[in-house]
């Protein structure tokens, strides 16, 4: 049996923490054990989800991000307790922090970055390249992840691309609570549904995402619009609402503890991001049958190949997005089978079992090492 302990900064409902949630659904538990630790009490919405499939999970407390560095000794004490055989680490912080742990402990260290490493605070990125060398293998979620890699610290560690993947089988359209959502929003049955499920953050650039909302909007004056999630940008995301006229069709959801329904709702799937690595959520999107309107930046181009499961457009180019969706909705023929193209593509290409599967076959190779 190998322990495997992964490590994160936190286990709120975000892409990265969802990834273990669905990867532990996956996995070969016949061979593995795996073990969970994260840093900030308040963001602990899957620690139930880990804990209802048989998984300990362990808090190292913190509320900074240095208290977070200065747990590297109660982590290495975790793993030796744990008798853990390998350490995977996720997002920059807890990769910081749990080279340092592993090294004290005497165990192999993975991590996976989830980013470009120029996206990362200056100080973070310093960190992030003075601790490289204490592991011994890296994951990149996308190409172009680990181009960043490879510009930054070159080949010091092993790097391999491993895609994210969904649970295919979870994320498929549900009628049902389609319609429970659309009756919540006073949305009608036929009118069309553009949404995303996304942080507000200013990397999402949501007020293009508006803009292009109000282009669609003067194309389609039946269209409503669905934003499932929260963050320090909703202040701003209300103001250009307002701004834009879209107070009665662009709906503000919050974050949802299932978006499966939300998702079901919806026609289309819009994303303005600046940055991305390799966005979950827009994987769970066309898992559900969403062809996919989006900025290609990070591994989206990976993903959603131009005019056969959706449409691609420079970050900012309002434009580009709006017309891409308009066509689609003015033509529900087309955009079903892209939508059909979608769910094809990431069963085939990007289904969880596939990329759990590849990271068991790491943490073997790293055994081996």
């Amino acid at each position: 049996m190998i322990r495997v302990f992964h490590l994160i900064k936190s286990l709120g409902r975000g892409g990265a923490e969802t990834l273990l949630v669905h990867g532990l659904d996956s996995a070969d538990r016949a061979s593995f054990e795996y073990g969970y630790g994260y840093f900030l009490p308040w963001k602990n919405q899957l620690v139930g989800d880990l804990e209802q499939r048989g998984a300990e999970v362990v808090q190292f407390t913190a509320q900074t991000q240095l208290q977070c560095l200065r747990q590297a000794s109660a982590i290495a004490r975790h793993l030796r307790e744990w008798r853990a055989d390998v350490l995977h680490c996720h997002l920059p912080l807890a990769s910081i922090a749990g080279r340092l742990a592993g090294r004290m402990a005497g165990v192999p260290v993975v991590s996976t970055e989830h980013n470009l490493l120029q996206r990362y605070h200056p100080a973070t990125r310093l960190a992030t390249v003075a601790t490289w060398r204490l592991q011994d293998q890296v994951i990149a979620v996308s190409r172009e992840v680990q181009q960043s890699i490879r510009e930054y610290v070159g080949e010091l560690v092993p790097t391999r691309v491993v895609l994210n993947g969904v649970a295919v089988d979870t994320f498929r359209r549900d009628v049902e609570a389609a319609a429970g959502v659309r009756a919540e929003w006073g949305i009608p049955d036929r009118a069309p549904v553009v949404g995303t499920v996304a942080v507000f953050r200013t990397q999402k650039r949501l007020g293009d995402w508006l803009a292009v909302a109000r282009r669609v909007l003067d194309a389609h004056p039946d269209a409503h619009f669905l934003l499932v999630g929260d963050g320090p940008e909703r202040g701003e995301v209300e103001r250009v609402r307002a701004e834009l006229g879209l107070a009665e069709r662009v709906h503000l959801c919050g974050l949802q503890a299932d978006v499966r329904p939300y998702l079901s709702a919806m026609d289309a799937y819009l994303m303005s991001s600046q940055f991305e690595g390799l966005p979950i959520a827009m994987l769970e999107a066309m898992s559900t049958g969403l062809p996919v309107v989006a900025t290609a930046v990070g591994g989206i181009p990976e993903v959603v190949r131009e005019g056969r499961e959706g449409h691609l457009a420079e970050p900012g180019d309002v434009a580009t997005l709006g017309a891409g969706l308009v066509g689609l909705l003015a033509e529900p023929r087309r955009l079903a089978a892209m939508g059909e193209a979608a769910r094809e593509r990431v069963g085939a290409a990007f289904g969880m079992r596939r990329m759990q599967a590849a990271l068991e076959e790491i943490y073997r190779e790293v055994l081996a090492r």
